[in-house]
This record gives structure tokens, sequence and C-alpha cells, in this order.
């Protein structure tokens, strides 16, 4: 027989965290450079991998273009594929 469930594991359960905006949508952002490494940075964990989507909170079309930005400034050596 298994254990009763009480209020807070109910609870837990269904809550759900908020959602996050996009940061490109808000700031009305056209089109991502990828000479900008302030920004694309943000996106990059410590070891060097892109944040996924619902860890950034940014929109599917942004989360694209971040990629391809990424992707074509580690290419130039604007930014490491591997963090030491």
């Amino acid at each position: 027989m298994p254990p009763p469930k009480g209020k807070r594991a109910a609870a837990k359960k269904d809550r759900r965290p908020k959602r996050k905006v996009c940061t490109f949508c808000v700031e009305r952002v056209d089109t991502l450079d990828y000479k900008d490494t302030t920004r694309l940075r943000k996106y990059i964990s410590e070891r060097g991998k892109i944040l996924p989507r619902r860890i950034s909170g940014n929109c599917a079309s942004h989360q694209r273009a971040l990629t391809t930005a990424v992707k074509r400034a580690r290419i130039i050596a604007l930014l490491p594929f591997v963090v030491q």
C-alpha cells in the first residue's frame, strides 16, 4: 500500500515556474550580430555550451538566430569552442 500524499506534494506537482520572457523580443532586436560577443557570452555556459531555450527564455526564432550567431563567432575565433 503506497503512503498517502499530503497537501505539499500535490501543491508541488501543480506548481509551474513563471515563463521567462525573450530578451531579444523585449529589446526589439532585429538581427543578432555574431560580432557582438558581449551579448552572445550571456547565452553560453561556463563550459562553452549554448544554453537551451528553456533556460535562457528565448523564443524559438531568436534561439535559432542566437545559435547561428554563436557558431559563426566560434568559427572566426571571437568565442571559444571550449572554455579552458
